[in-house]
């Protein structure tokens, strides 16, 4: 059984409002008011837990328009085309294809609220914990100093996502007062980078180190990730390049000095345990959100995004998709065919029931009653076309998601070798976390800061930090014929093994506009955008509401 500590305690305490933090529409029918409330532990605890609930709303592929989607479907790997009479959805994912949105999408504008939303769980209980003594609150001193730092960590996250997308955003650190509202000004990206900055190295030593009792939350491990993120960016978000404040920060995590979940920290063995439905127990993740179907029936929410209708038939579980993002045309030959991460990861060609594996699993559109078999490509089959873009597609097109693996609810079969093995429900299913930072990730991180320092010529040290997480990606007879050398690994191919690695993980915007890709490059169905599109803009309905608000440039 998982020992999930956020999800323990702010799943049973808060499940019953979990729903509404994902509803901005929906109309609150009780609210407790904040001098009611923390008035014993058990509150203080489910106050502190509460914007952990929501960031399922806006860090993940929720099925919402948070910081997921603009941060992946705007750069060249994913895309969410329209396939037949399905998910065409007012052109919106067309826009962020092509860099065409404006002030008015809905979609930026949800991103912005749900954001705000969250850092507004962060202001409340900061201030209600910070300005109440101990004894009222059932805490300790160092629980509430604890939970203080923590929250404003917490906080810092949502700023630095606000800064990647926005640029500069108003810092509101005070909770609002419906009866006498406050319009903040925008503060530039360079003063919320460093906000982010200061709140993070303020509060990292007061929070505890990364353990099974920190599961999905932050932690000093997080801050620190936190760190590598903003020193990574550093050039683009505050105009200084800050690589060797990078390397420093990721050392502290390679060095285990941040903690590990389970013991120490350290990259898991295989490319799989990441992405598992037990990956609570994988060594490397350093900051997840954390899911319990099991007990909590709180389940992932990327579902929606990635799932074809009948994707239930395929993998034996209980939920199916709208059939929407996909791989961009080509960016499955990227992977050479030795690469565990293609067949892993990425799910392609005919498909085959769970239940009986020699059963196709049929079509329920275009394909209806025929058998489904994903393409690595987008164009009407059915009509002979040759076309391939954004408005092409059936329900077959595109290369599809298979990294996070639920699991099967129902018994079924698999194939194994000649052999068909009988396989019963997994007693995890549906309980996988979704990963935003892990060791991975800061391995890479390190590597290009090394490499950014060196003029962009790959030093002995970078190549081994790459090759050290790239070889498990391969069968050990062919690792070294594949490893990377000093004259092998150039930023472009960092670039390329970036991509890789971390596909689906929605860091893929930021590494073009780090690399000096994201608006001048070319991919498939798409030309390059004025210099403009690297920050969306900032959304009308929100500059209506405030007019202190300032627009970025070109907007």
């Amino acid at each position: 059984m998982k020992n999930k500590s956020i999800i323990q305690t702010a799943l049973f305490l808060l499940v019953a409002i979990v729903s509404a933090c994902t509803n901005l529409d929906e109309n609150a029918y009780s609210e407790i008011p904040s001098d009611k409330f923390y008035n014993n532990k058990n509150e203080v605890i489910s106050a502190v837990l509460r914007p952990y609930t929501h960031a399922n709303a806006w860090v993940t592929p929720s099925g919402q328009d948070g910081w997921w989607r603009p941060a992946e479907l705007s750069a060249d790997q994913l895309a969410w085309p329209t396939k037949g009479p399905h998910g065409e959805d007012s052109g919106k994912w067309k826009r962020l294809h092509y860099h065409s949105w404006t002030v008015d999408e809905a979609g930026l504008n949800n991103a912005w609220s749900l954001i705000y939303s969250g850092i507004g769980y962060c202001n409340d209980p900061i201030a209600n914990i910070g300005t109440r003594d101990i004894s009222a609150l059932g805490i300790t001193q160092k629980e509430k100093d604890e939970f203080i730092s923590e929250l404003k960590l917490l906080r810092a996250f949502h700023y630095l996502k606000l800064m990647d997308l926005f640029g500069g955003v108003p810092i509101v650190t005070e909770p609002a007062d419906p009866a006498n509202p406050v319009y903040p000004a925008t503060s530039s990206r360079k003063e919320v980078f460093d906000f982010v900055e200061k709140e993070i190295k303020d509060n990292i030593n007061n929070v505890p180190k990364l353990s099974r009792a920190m599961l999905g939350r932050m932690s000093q491990a997080g801050g620190y990730a936190m760190l590598v993120e903003l020193y990574l960016n550093a050039e683009v978000w505050s105009g200084t390049a800050r690589w060797d404040d990078c390397i420093a920060a990721a050392d502290k995590l390679i060095n285990n000095e941040g903690g590990g979940q389970n013991g120490t920290m350290q990259l898991d063995t295989t490319i799989t345990d990441q992405f598992k439905n037990t990956n609570d127990l994988s060594k490397e993740v350093i900051f997840s959100i954390a899911y319990d179907f099991t007990r909590a029936k709180f389940e992932p929410s990327w579902t929606g995004e990635f799932y074809h209708f009948a994707q239930r038939d395929i993998y034996g579980g209980g939920r199916n998709g709208n059939d929407g993002v996909v791989l961009v045309p080509g960016v499955y030959t990227t992977y050479d065919n030795d690469d565990r991460r293609k067949k892993e990861w990425l799910l392609i060609g005919q498909q085959f029931k769970f239940a009986n594996p020699k059963e196709a699993v049929l079509g329920t559109v275009e394909y209806a009653g025929k058998q489904l078999s994903f393409v690595d490509n987008i164009q009407k089959n059915t009509k002979n076309s040759t076309v391939s873009n954004m408005s092409e597609g059936e329900e077959n097109s595109g290369v599809r998601f298979n990294k996070y693996k639920l699991g099967n609810s129902v018994p079924g079969f698999v194939i194994n070798g000649q052999d068909t093995v009988a396989v019963q429900p997994d007693p995890n299913y549906n309980n996988n976390d979704w990963n935003v930072y892990r060791l991975t990730w800061i391995y890479f991180a390190k590597a290009e800061a090394l490499m950014r320092k060196s003029g962009g010529t790959a030093t002995a040290e970078a190549v081994a930090l790459i090759n050290t997480t790239k070889k498990r990606a391969y069968a050990s007879a062919i690792r070294d014929a594949k490893a990377y050398t000093t004259a092998t690994l150039t930023l472009d191919e960092l670039l390329a093994e970036r991509g890789r690695e971390f596909i689906f993980e929605g860091f893929r915007r930021d590494d073009l506009i780090r690399f000096g890709k994201f608006t001048t490059g070319t991919w498939w169905d798409h030309v390059a955008s004025s210099a403009t599109k690297a920050l969306f803009p900032i959304p009308q309905r929100q500059r209506d509401l405030n007019p202190k608000l300032t627009q970025n440039p070109g907007y």
